[in-house]
């Protein structure tokens, strides 16, 4: 207990500066906005990490130590979570253990003590929802940041979490045997009805140079899950007509960049946190730039011209990068292949 008290009072002093300048307002839409400066120089750098929660087995203490040597040598403003933050089945309540054995014992480094912003995956569902929602979280730990569906305006960049659970049919009519707590959530459409056209009128009034979407669930993927229909048939169709630039996901437990083929829009996969899969490959119809079923975290550093995406796998190697540029829209974007790899 004494060092679970230490890394909370270590979180709390590195992170005390960056949250007094945060500031969390309610959009006409809803949806909470937290504004998040950017640099003095205008760029931000984070990091992206998701199905993690496993109290430092399979391997996502050494993944943690590696994003600590990374968001030092970027100078990282935060770190974002694609969900799945605690297995199996979520919290069980606000005093959970889970919580600091999953998560404050964990992300120990120095660079790592920022926000953290993270969405829920279907595993987090299995448990208490609104305890991983609660604010009493944030005094155990003050990084932790999580909502349902939430806007982060880092003023380059607008970040569009969305809450990509209730979305997936099968949990509602074919659970198995889990339980899904959907307070709060139901009735179904309802819910979805009301997010999307909240996300539809916060990303038409976003005036932000660069749009991201984050979500848990994969829209595109060739990996276990493979593509979410439900995600193509309702979300997609709003990210397309609002121009966002990128979707960024974890559920898959791999790293993956898949370019689409009928619109600008790049899907990054982040789902390396701890547990991976092997061996499982499913081509889908758009175009696959990298994929690694293994254990690992991504990067993104972006300003006003340029977004900088960067893999990494459990031992900090760069597995692959890729840019797109803004600069002159006439110009192509550069792309980084795995002839790169180290």
């Amino acid at each position: 207990m004494a060092r679970r008290s230490s890394s909370r009072a270590c979180a709390a002093m590195a992170t005390a500066a960056v949250f007094a300048l945060l500031a969390a307002t309610a959009t006409a839409s809803g949806l909470v906005r937290v504004e998040h400066p950017a640099k003095s120089d205008g760029s931000l750098s984070l990091l992206v990490v998701g199905d993690w929660g496993r109290k430092g087995t399979y391997n996502q203490s050494r993944v943690a130590e590696q994003m600590g040597k990374v968001g030092e040598k970027l100078n990282i403003d935060f770190v974002i979570s694609t969900g799945d933050n605690f297995y199996e089945d979520g919290l069980t309540g606000v005093d959970d253990q889970a919580f600091e054995e999953s998560f404050t014992d964990i992300y120990t480094a120095k660079s790592l003590q920022k926000p953290w912003y993270l969405v829920l995956g279907n595993h987090d569902y299995r448990g208490d929802v609104l305890a991983q929602l609660s604010p009493v979280l944030r005094k155990i730990d003050q990084r932790f940041i999580c909502m349902r569906s939430f806007i982060v305006n880092a003023e380059i960049v607008d970040f569009f979490f969305i809450d990509t659970t209730p979305f997936q049919l099968k949990y509602w009519t074919r659970p198995k045997d889990h339980h899904y707590d959907w307070r709060g959530v139901a009735p179904r459409q309802k819910y979805i009805t009301n997010l999307l056209k909240d996300m539809d009128e916060a990303m038409k009034k976003s005036t932000a140079k660069w749009k991201i979407a984050v979500g848990h669930h994969t829209i595109r993927s060739v990996s276990d899950h493979g593509d979410t229909k439900e995600l193509l048939q309702l979300l997609l169709p709003v990210l397309k007509v609002n121009g966002i630039d990128f979707y960024i996901n974890g559920h898959d437990h791999c790293l993956e960049h898949i370019s689409s083929r009928d619109s600008p829009i790049q899907y990054f996969t982040s789902g390396g946190g701890s547990k991976a899969w092997r061996g499982v490959l499913q081509p889908n119809s758009d175009k696959l730039q990298f994929f690694y079923d293994g254990q690992g975290f991504m990067s993104l550093q972006i300003n006003q011209d340029q977004a900088d995406f960067i893999f990494y796998d459990v031992s900090g190697n760069i597995l692959y990068k890729w840019s797109k540029s803004k600069a002159n829209y006439l110009q192509p974007s550069t792309y980084i292949t795995g002839e790169n790899r180290n």
